[in-house]
Protein backbone atom coordinates (compact mmCIF):
# COMPACT_ATOMS: atom_id res chain seq x y z
CA UNK A 1 0.00 0.00 0.00
CA UNK A 2 2.74 2.50 0.88
CA UNK A 3 4.56 1.88 -2.39
CA UNK A 4 1.30 2.68 -4.22
CA UNK A 5 0.89 5.85 -2.16
CA UNK A 6 4.41 6.95 -3.16
CA UNK A 7 3.74 6.20 -6.82
CA UNK A 8 0.51 8.22 -6.74
CA UNK A 9 2.20 11.21 -5.06
CA UNK A 10 5.13 11.54 -7.48
CA UNK A 11 4.67 15.27 -7.94
CA UNK A 12 4.84 15.85 -4.15
CA UNK A 13 7.84 13.68 -3.24
CA UNK A 14 11.04 14.56 -1.45
CA UNK A 15 13.49 11.73 -2.01
CA UNK A 16 16.51 10.88 0.13
CA UNK A 17 17.40 10.98 3.79
CA UNK A 18 18.97 14.45 3.96
CA UNK A 19 16.17 16.11 2.00
CA UNK A 20 13.53 14.25 4.02
CA UNK A 21 15.06 15.42 7.31
CA UNK A 22 15.15 19.03 6.06
CA UNK A 23 11.51 18.82 4.97
CA UNK A 24 10.42 17.32 8.30
CA UNK A 25 12.16 20.13 10.19
CA UNK A 26 10.51 22.74 7.97
CA UNK A 27 7.08 21.31 8.82
CA UNK A 28 6.05 20.82 5.20
CA UNK A 29 5.52 17.04 5.31
CA UNK A 30 2.29 15.06 5.25
CA UNK A 31 3.82 11.60 5.69
CA UNK A 32 7.22 9.87 5.70
CA UNK A 33 8.05 6.45 4.24
CA UNK A 34 11.17 4.76 5.64
CA UNK A 35 12.89 1.65 4.27
CA UNK A 36 13.72 -0.87 6.98
CA UNK A 37 16.71 -2.38 5.16
CA UNK A 38 19.00 0.60 5.75
CA UNK A 39 21.50 1.39 8.49
CA UNK A 40 19.68 0.88 11.84
CA UNK A 41 21.12 4.18 13.11
CA UNK A 42 19.40 6.05 10.27
CA UNK A 43 16.12 4.23 10.87
CA UNK A 44 16.26 5.24 14.55
CA UNK A 45 17.17 8.83 13.70
CA UNK A 46 14.28 9.17 11.26
CA UNK A 47 11.80 7.48 13.60
CA UNK A 48 12.77 9.73 16.51
CA UNK A 49 12.33 12.81 14.33
CA UNK A 50 8.92 11.88 12.91
CA UNK A 51 7.65 10.94 16.36
CA UNK A 52 8.95 14.20 17.84
CA UNK A 53 7.31 16.23 15.05
CA UNK A 54 4.13 14.10 15.22
CA UNK A 55 4.25 13.18 11.52
CA UNK A 56 2.60 9.97 10.29
CA UNK A 57 5.07 7.44 8.96
CA UNK A 58 5.21 4.01 7.39
CA UNK A 59 8.09 1.55 7.40
CA UNK A 60 8.49 -0.53 4.23
CA UNK A 61 10.72 -3.53 3.63
CA UNK A 62 12.87 -2.48 0.68
CA UNK A 63 14.85 0.61 -0.27
CA UNK A 64 15.08 -0.69 -3.84
CA UNK A 65 11.29 -1.01 -4.16
CA UNK A 66 10.88 2.41 -2.56
CA UNK A 67 13.27 3.93 -5.09
CA UNK A 68 11.37 2.30 -7.96
CA UNK A 69 8.09 3.63 -6.57
CA UNK A 70 9.66 7.11 -6.70
CA UNK A 71 10.64 6.57 -10.31
CA UNK A 72 14.39 6.42 -9.74
CA UNK A 73 16.85 3.70 -10.68
CA UNK A 74 18.49 3.40 -7.25
CA UNK A 75 17.19 2.61 -3.80
CA UNK A 76 16.28 5.30 -1.31
CA UNK A 77 16.22 5.14 2.47
CA UNK A 78 13.43 7.65 2.99
CA UNK A 79 10.76 9.58 1.14
CA UNK A 80 8.64 12.45 2.37
CA UNK A 81 5.28 13.33 0.87
CA UNK A 82 4.76 17.10 0.90
CA UNK A 83 1.50 18.62 2.06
Amino acid sequence: MSYEKVTQAKDRLIVGTKQTIKAIKSGNVEEVIIASDIDPFMVDKLLQLVKKMDIPYTVVDSKVKLGKACGIEVGTAAVAIKQ
